[in-house]
C-alpha cells in the first residue's frame, strides 16, 4: 500500500503534464477575500473588526454598565450535512480523475492549480463527527468565545472586573450544548477556569433568547421555496452559468447538481472557520466572483427570514431590546448582561434596532447593484457574533451626561442620529421608545397594527425611566 507521501508525488508528477497555469490557485492565495463572504459560516477571526482601539475611549467619559447579545462559536454542521459528507470523497475521486490528462479537461476554462489538486486528492471527511455531534461547539469555537472575552476586558476593565460577582453579572444562554459550552468559554476569558460563574436558569418556553420559536407566523413565512427571492434567483442565469462553471472549473463536461456544489461549498467555510490559520481544499473549487454569487443567495434568504425583508421581522425580538434598554437605564446590579444565543437571534435584534438597513431592499433582480449593501451577513452575522450596548456616564458633559455606544463584532455602529457611533442616551430611549414601551406579549409576534399599543405596565416604566433619567 502506497504511503500518502509517494500518493502525493506520484500526483504530482501526474500533473506537471498539465504545464504552467495562470488560474487561480487558492492555495497560493495568502490575501483568500472568498473567505470574508462566507455569510453566518464566516470564521468570526475574519470578519471582527479591528476598529475598537480607536472607538472604544470616550474622553470625560466612564463606561458603567454593558448589555451583550453573543451568538455561539464555530460549529460542527448540522446531522444532514454530516450525513452527506462522505459524498465528498466521492467527489474528490471524480475531480482527480477529471484531471487525469490535460485533453480531458473543459476547453476555455480555469482550471485547478497543481498545489490545490494535490490538497483535495488527500482530503478526507473526519469520520469521529458522527450524527450525535451536529452543532458541537468545536475547539476554535470555544476559543472564539473566549478570545471576544478578553477583547472587551482588555478595553472595559472597569465593567468586566476579573473577578466573578454574582451580583455585578447575570448570564443567561439556550438549552444546546453550543450555547452552553460559550457561556463557559466566555467566563473563563473573563474570569479564568473554575469561576463558578453560573447562568440563569433556562425557562421551559424561552420567548427572550428564542422567541422564534413560538412564532407560527414567523416559521411559516415563505424565504426560500417557490415564489421566494431567493427561488428566483437560483433560477436566473448567473446562478446557472455559476454552477456550470464551477463545475467546469472542477474537470466536468456537465453540470453537477447544485446540492453537490453547495456541499463542496458548506464544507469549504465549515472547514476554513474551524482552522482559520490553514486552507480548506474544497475552497479551491470556487474563484472568488463566485463565491459572491452563493452570498448573495445566502443573503436573500436571511434578509426575508430574519431580516428587513419582512416587516414583522422587526418585532421578533422585542424582548431582548426591551431588556437592553431597560437594563442600561437602571441604576442597579447587575452592571453586566450577557446572553448566548443564535445566528436568527443576532440578525432579528439588529432588525429591530433599525441597523445595516438598506434604502433598497434585496432582491433576486438586482445582485449587480448590491456590492455594497448593508445587509451582508458575513459582516453581520459569523460564527460567534456579538452585539454589545456601552452605557457611558460623562460628567463633562451637563446636558447629556448619559450617552452610549453599540457595538456589532467589535465595530461601533454607525447610527445616522448620533455623533461617529456615539449615542445621547435620551435620543437612545425616544428612537427605539416604540421596543420601551411595547407589551411585547401580544408585539413580537402579532401585525404590527397595535405596534404602540402601551399597556399600564409600559407606562410605568416610562415614567420611571423618565425620572431616572432626570435625577
Amino acid at each position: 500500500m502506497k504511503s500518502p507521501l509517494i500518493t502525493a508525488c506520484l500526483l504530482a508528477l501526474a500533473i506537471v503534464q498539465i504545464g504552467a497555469q495562470d488560474d487561480y490557485c487558492f492555495g497560493k492565495d495568502n490575501s483568500r477575500p472568498q473567505t470574508r463572504h462566507f455569510t453566518s459560516k464566516t470564521a468570526y477571526q475574519i470578519a471582527k473588526s479591528s476598529n475598537i482601539e480607536k472607538q472604544y475611549l470616550v474622553p470625560g467619559c466612564t463606561a458603567q454598565k454593558m448589555w451583550i447579545f453573543h451568538r455561539h462559536g464555530t460549529r460542527l454542521p448540522s446531522k444532514s450535512t454530516i450525513q452527506k459528507a462522505p459524498r465528498l470523497e466521492q467527489l474528490r475521486d471524480l475531480i482527480a480523475g477529471n484531471y487525469g490528462k490535460r485533453s480531458d479537461l473543459p476547453a476555455n476554462t480555469s482550471t485547478l492549480c497543481m498545489e490545490d489538486l494535490i490538497a483535495l486528492k488527500m482530503w478526507k471527511w473526519n469520520t469521529s463527527i458522527t450524527d450525535d455531534m451536529e452543532n458541537y461547539l468545536t475547539s476554535q469555537g470555544y476559543e472564539d468565545l473566549r478570545g471576544t472575552a478578553k477583547t472587551y476586558q482588555k478595553y472595559f476593565p472597569e465593567v468586566l472586573i476579573k473577578e466573578y460577582d454574582h451580583e455585578h453579572f447575570m448570564f443567561r444562554h439556550t438549552d444546546t450544548q453550543r450555547t452552553t459550552e460559550s457561556f463557559k468559554a466566555f467566563t473563563e476569558g473573563l474570569f479564568g477556569a473554575n469561576s463558578g460563574a453560573v447562568a440563569e436558569d433556562i425557562p421551559e418556553k424561552d420567548l427572550l433568547l428564542r422567541p422564534y420559536d413560538y412564532c407560527t407566523s414567523w416559521s411559516s413565512q415563505n424565504y426560500k421555496n417557490a415564489g421566494s427571492e431567493s427561488d428566483k434567483f437560483r433560477n436566473m442565469a448567473l446562478w446557472n452559468k455559476t454552477l456550470a462553471d464551477v463545475s467546469a472549473r472542477l474537470g466536468f463536461k456537465y453540470t453537477l447538481d447544485a446540492s453537490d456544489i453547495e456541499l463542496m461549498y458548506d464544507m469549504c467555510r465549515y472547514e476554513q472557520a474551524w482552522q482559520v490559520d490553514r486552507t480548506s481544499v474544497w475552497c479551491a473549487a470556487f474563484l472568488p466572483e463566485q463565491v459572491t454569487v452563493f452570498e448573495y443567495e445566502d443573503d436573500l434568504r436571511y434578509f426575508y427570514k430574519s431580516g428587513y425583508g419582512n416587516a414583522a421581522n422587526s418585532r421578533l425580538n422585542c424582548r431582548a431590546a426591551q431588556d437592553m434598554l431597560k437594563h442600561l437605564s437602571s441604576k442597579t446590579a447587575p452592571n453586566v448582561v450577557s446572553y448566548f444565543g443564535h445566528s436568527t437571534g443576532v440578525q432579528t435584534l439588529i432588525n429591530a434596532l433599525g441597523i445595516n438597513k438598506d434604502e433598497v431592499p434585496l432582491l433576486a433582480s438586482n445582485y449587480d447593484q448590491q456590492g455594497n449593501r448593508k445587509w451582508a451577513t458575513s459582516k453581520i452575522d459569523p460564527f460567534a457574533a456579538n452585539f454589545v450596548a456601552v452605557k457611558y456616564e460623562c460628567e463633562a458633559d451637563t446636558e447629556n451626561k448619559e450617552k452610549a455606544i453599540f457595538f456589532l463584532n467589535q465595530d461601533a455602529v454607525d447610527l445616522s442620529w448620533c455623533k461617529v457611533g456615539l449615542c445621547n442616551w435620551n435620543e437612545v430611549l425616544d428612537r427605539y421608545s416604540h421596543l420601551l414601551n411595547a407589551d411585547c406579549e401580544s408585539y413580537y409576534c402579532g401585525d404590527g397594527a397595535n405596534a404602540i399599543g402601551i399597556s399600564l405596565g409600559a407606562l410605568l416604566m416610562t415614567a420611571v425611566v423618565y425620572l431616572i433619567n432626570l435625577m
